[in-house]
């Protein structure tokens, strides 16, 4: 049995259907079950990572693991006491390794994470995908109502990955042993700004679109009535990094899948509806 959290998120879901794929048996957890929408044959139970003492973790020999709660320690603990032999985690290319202080708040709970399941005995898999292509979604209201995003750092670079290829990798991770003690770095084939982004989306729908920078400060006001205020600073701060300096894009799922990584065109292309 293979316990998959957040199976219900961008990712959970395609790690899921893998799985299945791969004939594992496939039990996950979720706040909600009744509206988790997953596939029949998967076993959903109700748990929440921010209490790992009540996971459903009988039979269970294998996790696939999200950064959530504030107790990794304990959560590492809890899977290992129960028998639990190999944990993929899905963590951030943030992390730097060999250093005391991470770059910001998100880099520092998943490196947390990380050394609670070194120390754990279990054997480990670390996933620290770039941004998600998924992560332009944030503009679609707007790109729905007009033809300018405004967003700040339009000049930030990344190499946005679609959310299938990092779940094709970690489903490689929870059945091959080969990838024990890897930390893997994963971005998508292409690297490009956010105003590029846009230009892809602009492509796909077949009408044109600007991109109109805007000051952090106003983007932070309105971030922070959702979140909190030292995971939108990590954010905006991340971004403000990145401009000008292109990430270096790595072989990593074409050299664990064996096929292409798909393109951040692609990604648009399947979620085009959102955008009109």
């Amino acid at each position: 049995m293979i316990l998959v959290t957040g199976a219900t998120g961008s990712v959970g879901r395609h790690v899921v259907d893998g799985l299945l794929e791969e004939g594992q048996f496939v039990r996950a957890i979720s706040r909600n079950p009744d509206s988790a929408k997953l596939p029949p044959s998967v076993e959903v139970v109700a748990g929440d990572l921010e209490t790992p003492e009540a996971l459903p973790l009988d039979g269970v020999r294998a996790v696939y693991l999200v950064a959530m709660g504030d107790r990794p320690h304990r959560t590492a603990q809890v899977l290992a006491d129960a028998g639990v032999t190999t944990v993929v985690l899905l963590s951030t290319s943030e992390v730097l390794d060999d250093t005391d202080e991470q770059p910001g708040a998100i880099a520092a709970r998943h490196a947390a994470f990380e050394d609670a399941l070194e120390r754990s005995g279990m054997f480990w898999t670390f996933l620290r995908p770039n941004e998600f292509a998924g992560n332009a979604l944030q503009w679609a209201a707007q790109i729905q109502e007009g033809d300018v995003v405004h967003a700040p750092y339009g000049d930030a670079w990344s190499a946005p990955i679609h959310e299938r290829d990092v779940a094709a990798v970690a489903v490689r991770a929870l059945v091959d042993d080969h990838l024990r003690g890897a930390r893997l770095v994963l971005t998508g084939p292409e690297a490009m700004t956010h105003r590029d982004q846009v230009g892809h989306i602009s492509a796909v729908l077949g009408r044109p679109l600007a991109f109109e920078e805007i000051p952090a400060a106003a983007v932070r006001e309105k971030m922070v009535a959702y979140a909190p205020p030292e995971i939108v600073d990590a954010l905006l701060g991340r971004l403000a990094e990145t401009v000008g300096k292109p990430p270096t894009v790595t072989t990593t799922v074409q050299n664990v899948t064996g096929r292409r990584p798909l393109t951040f065109r692609e990604w648009v292309a399947e979620h085009e509806p959102e955008f009109r």
